[in-house]
């Protein structure tokens, strides 16, 4: 159930360019034709991760069934100058928190097109009355400061770190890929490939894939994806039709003008190993990995990666943005490099907010408990 206050069609006429007036509105709005005023593209310019596009807000309907959903937004004149996307469960209780980041566990923040027009939304989201929940948003990021003044004799705002990004920074030495490594590294990799070649011709391929083609190299890449570990732990996205819905749509959206990217390893022409992504803001953004199990042995991912890579330095991409989480696996054998994040938690002085600082402060005494025992 969406829940709207403004007309976005009422856009048409709006206050004066120096005004920042807040509102809330459905995210299905996002992709109308009413939406047209709102001159999106010119916020998603300030945006730092590819969660906070347009592409990305309007592909989340599906993940989200069920919840109570809100964007709330500022603007000036006819100009969207700030957003961020909410949704709860039901219930009084239940607090507003970042859409689609415990769905998908990737990072996000607010958009906003300047340090004011994130104090406008902070004012906005403090008059909701009810807890917040803002989970890996940058580190740095220019809504924790607005936050804090807005609830400042308000209520409490409690900031801690979160899992940081992993990130690759690219130049031309990422050409070659292999020479980055040790030899024992190098060693690896020629060994893998010696492996990959006894199952048969071995072929590496970025594609970049129109609306004509996305829809069989999309369900050729979930189809390898779901081969793997992931379909026992139900984390692939063939696990869950909404999870699919949701990337087909999105990868779909980027496919419309070029930006998405599906790699494979095939061997004897069959994929054997995968990976989803989009280029955005001239950064390879990587969103899935995965490969066949039965070709466990010859370490198909690893050699799809260092082909993903090559790529990338040659089409002279920034860095490469590997999402998710920076696992000991990354640091180990790729880079330490990261983007830090962190939580944000909000508690308004009402029964709300009492209620959820109660929680989390027993959750947090739980968690330290069990430490010091073991």
């Amino acid at each position: 159930m969406y829940q709207a206050k403004i007309d976005p069609g009422a856009w048409a006429e709006g206050p004066s360019e120096r005004e920042i007036v807040p509102g809330s509105m459905p995210i299905a709005a996002l992709s109308s034709d009413d939406a047209r005023p709102f001159y999106w593209r010119a916020l998603e310019r300030q945006a730092r991760w590819p969660t906070q596009t347009q592409d990305f807000l309007t592909a989340l309907p599906p993940l989200l069934t069920g919840q109570q959903t809100r964007i709330v937004h500022v603007r000036r004149g006819r100009r969207l100058t700030g957003l961020v996307p909410l949704c709860r469960d039901p219930g009084y209780f239940a607090r507003w928190r970042l859409a689609g980041v415990r769905e998908l566990s990737e990072p996000g923040d607010i958009a906003a097109a300047s340090d004011a027009d994130a104090a406008g939304l902070a004012q906005a989201l403090r008059h909701l009355g009810r807890p917040l929940a803002i989970d890996r948003i940058s580190a740095d990021s220019s809504f924790i400061p607005a936050l804090r003044a807005a609830m400042r004799g308000r209520g409490w705002v409690v900031v801690r770190p979160a899992m940081p990004c992993p990130v690759i920074t690219l130049d031309d030495s990422w050409r070659d890929p292999e020479a980055k490594f040790n030899s024992g590294r190098r060693s690896d990799f020629r060994r893998a490939m010696r492996k990959a070649s006894g199952f048969g011709g071995v072929q590496l391929e970025t594609l970049s894939p129109d609306l004509a083609t996305f829809d069989a190299l999309f369900d050729e890449a979930v189809a390898v994806e779901h081969r793997s570990w992931k379909q026992e732990a139900g984390t692939s996205i063939l696990a869950c039709q909404r999870r699919e819905a949701f990337f087909r749509r999105f990868l779909r959206s980027a496919a419309a003008d070029g930006r998405a990217r599906i790699s494979f390893l095939r061997i004897d022409g069959a994929a054997v190993a995968m990976q989803l992504a989009l280029v955005w803001q001239g950064r390879y953004w990587l969103f899935k990995i995965g490969h066949d199990a039965a070709f466990d042995k010859c370490s198909p991912g690893t050699l799809l990666m260092l082909h993903c890579l090559r790529d990338a330095a040659e089409s002279g991409l920034q860095s490469f943005e590997l999402l998710g989480v920076a696992e000991p696996w990354i640091a180990r054998f790729w880079t330490r490099e990261q983007r830090d994040c962190v939580h944000v938690r909000t508690y308004p002085a009402n029964l709300r907010g009492g209620v959820a600082l109660a929680q989390d402060g027993f959750r947090w005494f739980r968690q330290n408990a069990v430490g010091r025992r073991t």
